[in-house]
């Protein structure tokens, strides 16, 4: 069986690269830049007042009290002093007016009739509280490079750069797709015999979190005809399917054949870990990625965060962010020749560093046993006893 680095690197070679698409700014909060941002001026393009207070020529022969000449706000044209002995009521945010070189604030000096006079304490030095033209970027520097997800700041960026629609990653069609006659829906009487359908929740869900709006959700019993049609549909529709459940070795088994029988290729079936060691990964002749996941909940969520997740967003174009690695809290002995998925909690010792704690669950289809983990961690083949303080990769849920 293939390890997870290859399963990794087939899943990369198969999965197409989604098309860009032109956004109003408004709507790219969460999208993935296709495009360098650059800066359309200066920045600050002006010399910027940091301060309310007054403009005053630092040079004035020593003055302690000057004539208010006028006011300028924020977005006027800039005014020029008219001499040492006068000054400029300024806002924060203005052009610092012409003549000026020195802004000192409101709390340093006290007005009456007409004159501001500066408390003792009060400096008067060239440069103070300006903020200087280009001292941040200067017109066309690159401020974000293609790639980036885009948060609050890269938008702010961009909106300062003059841009009003960005070419960003279009987003894709995904269909989450559950397996099996024993799933029952939340909310709907259950048998003795049935179980909650709760993998595709977990799976919407996280993908939500990562961005992605576009997911359709379905069921399919194990009937061999219903399955080839749903499966053809959302095949023709969608652009990722991720199944669950179906794809291990038992008669009611039926996904990978189905696939098959609707011109899927293989391109894997089984990898060297646990959980999810039955996971299938194919693409169809459409080009629609198909990810098919054990049914087993923890396996689900575990593989979906390992290899589905970062496939998702590799198809966007974002640069991938650095292996995130950490140090276990305590010894784990690995017994099988099988790449293994820990469940762990994050925890602070005393000194502010951060550790993986141990919270194996019972078995992988102990889905509450994941309640309160932050991720888990990836432990090479055993058999092997890791140290408490054995670092090794952890990926996060969300």
């Amino acid at each position: 069986m293939l390890s997870p680095a290859e399963a990794d690197l087939l899943i990369g070679q198969n999965l197409q690269c989604l098309p860009i698409e032109s956004l109003p700014l408004a709507q790219c909060a969460g999208t993935v830049l296709r495009e360098n941002i650059y800066a359309e001026r200066d920045q600050p393009p002006f010399d910027r007042v940091a301060m309310d207070g007054v403009a005053i020529a630092s040079q004035a022969g020593g003055s302690r009290k000057f004539r208010i000449q006028a006011t300028q706000a924020a977005g006027d044209a800039p005014l020029t002093l008219a001499g040492p002995q006068q000054c400029i009521e300024i806002m924060t945010g203005a052009v610092l007016p012409l003549g000026s070189d020195c802004v000192v604030p409101v709390e340093e000096y006290s007005v009456a009739d007409g004159s501001v006079t500066l408390a003792p304490t009060a400096r008067v030095e060239a440069g103070r509280n300006i903020h200087r033209r280009g001292s941040d970027t200067r017109q066309g520097t690159l401020l974000v490079a293609a790639g980036v997800k885009l948060h609050a700041p890269e938008v702010a960026i961009a909106a300062s750069a003059g841009m009003a629609r960005i070419r960003v990653s279009s987003q894709p069609m995904l269909a989450v797709i559950s397996t099996g006659n024993e799933l029952v829906e939340p909310g709907e009487p259950v048998l003795a015999h049935q179980i909650r359908r709760s993998n595709v929740y977990a799976i919407v869900s996280a993908l939500r979190e990562h961005g992605f709006q576009r997911v359709a959700d379905d069921h399919l019993r194990d009937e061999p005809q219903e399955m080839r049609e749903r499966l053809h549909f959302h095949l023709e529709t969608h652009d990722v399917l991720v199944l669950s459940g179906g794809v291990s070795a038992g008669r009611f088994d039926l996904v990978p054949q189905v696939l098959q029988e609707l011109g899927v290729r293989a391109v894997f079936h089984g990898v060297s870990q646990r959980p999810g060691k039955p996971m299938w990964f194919g693409v169809a002749p459409s080009g629609a990625a198909v990810f098919g996941l054990p049914g087993n909940p923890v396996s689900a969520l575990v593989c979906h965060t390992r290899y589905v997740l970062p496939a998702l967003l590799g198809s966007l174009g974002h640069n991938a962010p650095p292996i995130e690695r950490i140090a276990l809290s305590a010894p784990v002995t690995i017994t099988p020749a099988l790449t293994h998925f820990l469940p762990v909690k994050l925890m602070q010792d005393d000194w502010g560093r951060t550790w993986a704690q141990p919270a194996p669950t019972n078995g992988s289809g102990d889905f509450t046993g994941l309640a309160g983990t932050d991720g888990f961690v990836e432990l090479p083949p055993g058999p092997h006893t890791y140290p408490k303080g054995h670092v090794t990769r952890f990926f996060r849920w969300s």
